[in-house]
């Protein structure tokens, strides 16, 4: 949802503003440019939408982002789009704020019902006014008075219009006009020049600091370190844009594939016409080529059927067929006609981007498909959009980042005015600006964003090395957050292939014994293997069988052929040829007896076939798919159909399903089996061919005979088990998110040990409001799921769990328990029990039946309640909760996890707590970093105040050492501490403003201050003072008593800025020392990172850069001493000083070293104390920090007498009332 405001060009802002523009030296043009709601409102004037010239957009979510866009006028032939498309419109209210949605899944469809079919515009002008944000073009609505988004076809349109108004096709008059509309069909990524990338970057706030900071040095002659970031600055750029640019490569590569092809179409006056793809809009009639195309566009299957391969969408490269929409007025039973929505009817929808493999046809019938949706607002086109535009990183480092900059600008500004009224009461007036200025750069370090980005960068190459890709380095820190992990389960807790177990026939309502093998001599002709012969999607592409990898081993299980007609057998007949499945040779028993019964055999082998007449294939939302086949010489046709087996008890006659059939599925159930049922049904004599490819599939499934359970085992994978108890052990929460069988997944959730085995689980079963009835929740034990039936209403007591029967807080605090559902549960919740939905993800561990929606839905229940969430799956319709997740792992390489942040090379979930452990030590190196160029530029700002204070300063090759020889090394070697070799049971922390980091800040810049303020007085003190000359020689005076040290000042007339004096010796020595202890105090290691000394080449810079100080100290040498301008100090006093660093060491150890409990010692935890007060009287800081909302509702929720329900309680749900039930957004102007 966003906010949109009008506004014109105003001439005299204009002016106002190129003045202040030229006033400013530029600098006004570019926070205009960084803040665009300040460049329109100070440029233009608010007026009406339907007046303006410009619109201004701001999104209604956390971020409350800005943007704006030029309103164009396009030329119009006077007529309405709508008036013979019928396109999807999006009333947004009247007024100068509007709200609209982005997607078609942000839609109130209630809202539109109201306003259809209503005309584009009424009496329309012969202009047009839109404009585009994000590569939708939104079009004025004279009658709405609001911007609208057209759309095709994928919305109110009714499946009977599909068939009777649009299948005839476009004139080429209309297709000319909507292209107008809808624009050229083409997702396009345009890849940026490298002068436009090369411009936005240089742009960056930080590298215009950077600009300010190096032209400054310039011109204080500090030559050395400007080329230094100036060098840095350009290798972060390069490396930037060419990350930036390979991105933008790699996304225009995957849609480039279908932007420019060739296709047929089908004209009203039945002329079949061959044009680019880019001219397809909506209400074309597409033709789909008998050897298959990649799809440019999404479209309905009017006739036909194709086989497509969807992974560039679902991650999954298993075939899929597609059948024909139904023409609901062919079927005098039907229910009623319904509107068409692609997500709906997925199987007669082909999507842009999928492949299609083959198509099948009826002679002299062409395969046509109508064009719904063009460009961007395709599935595809979306998918590309939230690549292109994704919403930003929330990380409250980041934001704790500002605001540390920030506090340091105004310690930065104080330093400025300071420099200014010192420089006036001294009557310095040549210096004034550049000394002024430089205190801003000390203060705030333009090398910052390079020091920062250093530890992500390592981070990156080192997961790159263990198979990790990133295509979002900014991720790498959040995930050192994650406490909570979502796991999909076939292909990443499990294996991905399924293994036949066994099968377990019924005959006379009763189960027989299981059986190993389905390909024994007696099943052979029977029911059983006839449905598991023909009820699957399964296909021939170049010889090979290819489909759903549960149907392939099912039919390899019973060992039969398939076969499909060709080509040429097609067009020789009036309908399609069936496939013929037959059993194999080897199948028959062998006879080496007389040659008439070989003969037998073989005429029998060749005459049992099974030909496949019609096919409904398999529906996630049905559970089950369904086949009209007929054997070979019958006269009447079977149905078989297969899939969940509760779904297929009940379509059965109760008098087939066995008695036990419910314990004998769960038993199957809780061992993790997955379970699949099979019924059949003879049908009548007088269904003909014809009649069974329009019948509906209603008629068909009904009053089957149940005939068993096929039991496939998927099997854990090795690694599992022990990956979710090390995530355990760190206190990382585990869910499991799946499409499976919910008893299923509760099984394989205890067998990992996501469950434990003395744990509860209570099934939250939600039924949707239902004949007057208000929704509901029943609540059942898992254990006793089936044993609560109608005939046995009493509750069991030992059936209870310990933690409900014991109403005591202790009990309740020992026992853990888990809520596991279903998707249709799920969805129930969300609309009618929205106060339930934190309890319910707080311990919910098992989601099974879950739709690709839905799990994005989960992923932001839990993200409400304050869960930094990770999503792991393998690509197949985890694509939208990858992308939503805080940090989302693919373990599939396919093109639909391009919009992953993570991709593992290895299918394991093993990547899972190594992806962790390194954000964890990335994200602590940050922290190490920021505190440490912090305290760098505190330490550099004091010493630079302090000698102000006697109008001298640092020299430029004392500069030079610090910047370059000690912070730049310090800092891009502190960077290199690898990972800790384990998880640990507590987390980093997540931002810089909280008690025990800031009050490590503020107690390492006080122990600075002290200890260096120390040092300015205390040489001042000494005997041997005196204003420093070049005649001056206090190394080697003997009586100094008799020196006057009454001075006023070290003012000389050979040193120009005052450099030399015993004042800046003294504060060099310790303020580089200072940077060196706190570098090594702030270098944290374990329990997140490896321990400092293990980073050699951390290590030997410090050993070095102290070897040399000492050095320097202790034994002078002219030639150094000249180079840094140093003056020679009695030998006293440089051991002095020595002993001034070694306590400053041990006391800054002190404050930051904790014992071996975590705890801080005495004195640093005195000044956590300290430092909580301080906070809490200026910021309004309280001791006890507001937890997560999880933690929250947790200590709400272990004394709620109510909570968890009760096994077979029912919760109904509350009718809302005015005040709390549906609301409007509105914004007040």
């Amino acid at each position: 949802m966003q906010e949109i405001y009008g506004y014109e060009l105003c001439r005299w802002k204009l002016v106002l503003v190129t003045v202040g523009v030229i006033c400013s030296g530029g600098f006004l043009l570019l926070l205009l440019y960084w803040m665009p709601q300040w460049r329109v409102k100070a440029t233009c004037k608010k007026t009406t939408l339907k007046d303006c010239e410009v619109v201004l957009l701001r999104t209604t979510d956390e971020f409350k982002i800005w943007f704006c866009a030029k309103v164009r006028v396009m030329p119009s032939l006077g007529a309405s789009p709508l008036q013979n498309l019928d396109p999807i419109v999006h009333k947004v209210p009247n007024g100068h704020t509007v709200h609209f949605c982005e997607s078609a899944a942000e839609e109130n469809k209630n809202y539109l019902k109201k306003y259809l079919p209503t005309p584009w515009v009424e009496n329309i002008s012969s202009t047009i006014r839109y404009f585009t944000h994000h590569s939708v073009k939104y079009f004025w609505n004279d009658s709405a008075q609001s911007f609208d988004v057209v759309r095709g076809l994928d919305d109110s349109t009714f499946c009977s219009s599909i068939h009777n108004e649009h299948s005839r096709g476009l004139t080429k008059e209309m297709r000319d006009y909507r292209k107008m509309f809808f624009g050229i069909n083409e997702i396009a990524v345009k890849v940026p020049s490298i002068f436009k990338l090369l411009i936005k970057e240089v742009l960056n706030p930080f590298y215009i600091f950077q600009l300010f900071s190096v032209i400054l040095w310039i011109t204080d002659e500090y030559h050395y370190y400007a080329l230094a970031i100036v060098i840095m600055s350009v290798l972060s750029i390069v490396s930037s844009l060419y990350t930036v640019r390979k991105q933008y490569v790699m996304l225009h590569d995957m849609v480039a594939a279908h932007s420019i092809v060739r296709v047929s179409v089908c004209r009203r006056n039945q002329e079949i016409e061959e044009i680019l793809s880019t001219n397809l809009v909506p209400g074309d009639i597409m033709l789909i080529p008998s050897n298959g195309t990649i799809m440019p566009c999404d479209a309905v299957l009017l006739s036909g059927t194709c086989i497509v391969n969807e992974s560039m969408l679902t991650g999954e490269s298993v075939p899929v067929t597609k059948i024909n929409l139904p023409n609901p007025s062919e079927y005098p039973k039907a229910t009623g006609d319904e509107i068409y929505s692609p997500e709906a009817h997925k199987r007669h929808t082909l999507f842009c981007g999928t492949s299609v493999i083959q198509t099948r046809f009826y002679t002299g019938e062409l395969v046509k498909a109508l064009v719904v949706r063009t460009g961007f607002n395709t599935a595809k086109g979306q998918l590309v959009r939230s690549i292109l535009y994704p919403k930003p990183t929330d990380f409250k480092l980041y934001r704790d980042a500002y605001w540390f900059l920030l506090s340091l600008v105004v310690v930065a500004g104080i330093g400025f005015i300071y420099t200014i009224v010192n420089s006036i009461l001294n009557e310095v007036s040549h210096t004034i600006v550049i000394e002024s200025l430089d205190i801003i750069t000390i203060t705030v370090p333009p090398a910052l964003p390079a020091a920062m980005t250093a530890g992500i960068v390592y981070a990156q190459r080192r997961l790159k090395k263990i198979g990790i890709f990133c295509i979002s380095p900014q991720r790498i820190n959040i995930c050192g957050q994650l406490n909570l992990v979502c796991f999909d389960k076939t292909g990443t807790l499990t294996e991905d292939g399924l293994d036949l177990w066994g099968i377990q026939r019924v005959e006379n309502a009763r189960f027989l014994l299981p059986e190993e093998r389905a390909c024994s001599e007696s099943l052979l002709k029977s029911e059983f293997i006839a449905c598991m012969a023909t009820c699957h999607s399964l296909t021939k592409i170049e010889g090979e069988l290819s489909g759903d990898p549960l149907d392939l081993k099912m039919f390899e299980a019973i060992g039969w052929i398939l076969e499909e007609a060709t080509e040429e057998e097609t067009a020789l007949h009036n309908r399609i040829m069936p496939t013929v499945v037959r059993p194999s040779k080897q199948l028959f028993p062998e006879s080496k007896q007389a040659t008439d019964q070989e003969m037998e055999l073989f005429e029998l082998s060749t005459t049992y076939e099974i030909g496949i007449v019609r096919q409904f294939p398999f529906s996630s939302v049905l559970q089950r798919m369904c086949v009209i086949a007929r054997i070979l010489g019958e006269k009447r046709m079977d149905a078989y159909m297969k899939g969940a087996p509760e779904v297929i008890a009940s379509l059965c006659k109760q008098e087939t399903v066995p008695v036990d059939f419910e314990s004998v599925l769960e038993e199957y159930t809780k061992q993790g089996f997955r379970v699949i049922a099979l019924a059949h049904r003879k049908l009548e004599s007088k269904l003909t061919w014809h009649k069974v490819q329009t019948i509906n599939r209603d008629a068909i499934e009904s009053n089957m005979d149940f005939m068993g359970l096929i039991i496939m085992q998927n099997k854990l994978k090795q690694e599992t088990p022990t990956v979710l108890e090390d995530l355990h052990k760190a206190n990382i929460r585990t869910v499991m998110v799946t499409g499976d069988n919910m008893l299923t997944a509760i099984s394989v959730a205890r067998d990992c040990g996501m469950i434990l085995p003395q744990d509860k689980v209570i099934i939250a079963e939600a039924l949707p409001p239902k004949d007057g009835q208000a929704a509901r929740i029943n609540w059942h034990y898992a254990d006793t799921l089936t044993r609560c039936t109608s005939s046995s209403p009493a509750i069991n007591s030992e059936d209870i769990p310990v933690k409900l029967v014991h109403e005591s807080l202790e009990d309740l605090q020992m026992t853990k328990y888990h809520f596991a559902m279903n998707g249709k549960s799920f969805a129930v919740i969300l609309e009618h029990f929205q106060d339930l939905v934190p309890k319910l993800v707080l311990h919910g561990t098992v989601f099974a039946r879950m739709a690709p929606d839905q799990k994005t839905q989960l992923v932001e229940a839990l993200q409400n309640v304050d869960y930094y969430v990770g999503m792991c799956g393998d690509g197949a319709n985890d694509c939208g909760a990858l992308k939503r997740a805080h940090g989302g792992i693919s373990l599939s390489e396919l093109e639909a996890s391009v919009a992953s942040p993570f991709t593992s090379r290895t299918p394991s979930i093993s990547c899972v707590p190594k992806l962790i452990r390194e954000g964890r030590a990335a994200l602590i190196t940050s922290f190490c970093v920021f505190k440490f160029m912090a305290l760098y530029s505190i330490i550099q700002y004091i010493s630079v105040t302090l000698l102000y204070s006697i109008l001298s300063n640092l020299g430029d090759h004392q500069f030079l050492f610090i910047d370059l020889a000690i912070i730049l090394v310090v800092v891009f070697t502190m960077s290199l501490n690898p990972a800790w070799k384990e998880l640990v049971a507590r987390r980093p922390p997540s931002g810089l403003i909280s008690g025990p980091l800031l009050c490590s800040v503020l107690s390492q810049i006080i122990i600075c201050l002290v200890f260096q303020t120390v040092g300015f007085l205390w040489v001042k003190q000494q005997p041997w003072f005196e204003r420093w000359t070049p005649e001056s020689d206090a190394c080697n005076i003997l009586d100094a008593t008799n020196i006057s040290s009454a001075h006023s000042g070290n003012e000389t007339l050979d040193d120009e800025h005052n450099i030399k004096n015993y004042e800046n010796t003294t504060l060099f020595f310790i303020s580089s020392f200072q940077y060196l202890i706190v570098a090594i105090v702030f270098s944290k290691g374990k329990p997140f990172r490896q321990p400092c000394y293990k980073n050699f080449l951390f290590v030997t810079s410090v050993v070095v850069l102290y070897v040399f100080l000492f050095f320097i100290m202790l034994h002078p040498s002219e030639l150094i001493d000249t180079s840094f301008e140093l003056v020679c100090v009695p030998y006293e006093w440089r051991l002095r000083i020595l002993i001034i660093v070694i306590v400053n060491a041990i006391v800054s150890v002190l404050m930051e070293v904790r014992n071996t409990n975590g705890k801080y010692l005495l004195l640093s935890e005195a000044v956590d104390r300290l430092g909580v007060c301080f906070l809490s009287s200026l910021f309004g800081y309280r001791e006890k920090t507001p937890k997560a909302k999880y933690m929250h509702l947790a200590q709400e929720l272990l004394v709620d007498p109510e909570w968890p329900p009760k096994p077979r309680t029912t919760t109904e749900a509350k009718v809302p009332s005015q005040e709390n039930g549906s609301y409007q957004i509105i914004t007040l102007t």
